[in-house]
């Protein structure tokens, strides 16, 4: 089942978790090659050659510095949550695709009920832009993600 990321094709993780749950043994599920262990730089060139984008691009729509941003797609940095968000919406990913970015950084996914994540999920599911989705943090009186005020990343 593809999940819209125009790449390798995987199962949902409900259904995974199903396969898992009803195998006698743990090899039995990893026997059928459903298990993948993907790492974030992997997975972020994937969505940037998918894009037909460059990585001097990603890091003019990210805002993320540029020795920060070729380490993470060299695999020699992990991003801290708010730069995954950031480097998601400039990929122009889906929620599907930034939650994974999120879960391959090692950092918590977007959580519909905190009210700063569910301003990020609803400008996501739009196609904003980082600068939309921060002026609607910003009007909303949230956290901006670029140049936030209590100096996180």
């Amino acid at each position: 089942m593809d999940e819209g990321d125009g790449m390798t094709e995987e199962h949902l993780t409900a259904d995974l978790l199903e396969q898992l749950r009803a195998a006698a043994r743990p090899e039995d599920y990893l026997l059928q090659g459903e298990a993948i262990d993907r790492e974030l730089s992997d997975y972020l060139n994937e969505l940037r050659k998918d894009r037909g984008m460059k990585r001097s691009a990603v890091v003019r729509e990210s805002t993320v510095n540029e020795t920060f941003v070729y380490d993470i797609f060299k695999g020699k940095s992990l991003p801290g949550r708010d730069n995954a968000i950031k480097l998601a919406l400039a990929l122009h990913c889906s929620l599907i695709e930034t939650q994974r970015i999120l879960r391959l950084a090692g950092v918590s996914e977007l959580w519909p009920k905190r009210s700063r994540d569910a301003v990020i999920i609803w400008c996501i599911e739009r196609g904003f832009t980082l600068a939309q989705c921060d002026d609607e943090l910003y009007r909303l009186g949230e956290r901006t993600l670029v140049n936030p005020e209590d100096g996180s990343e």
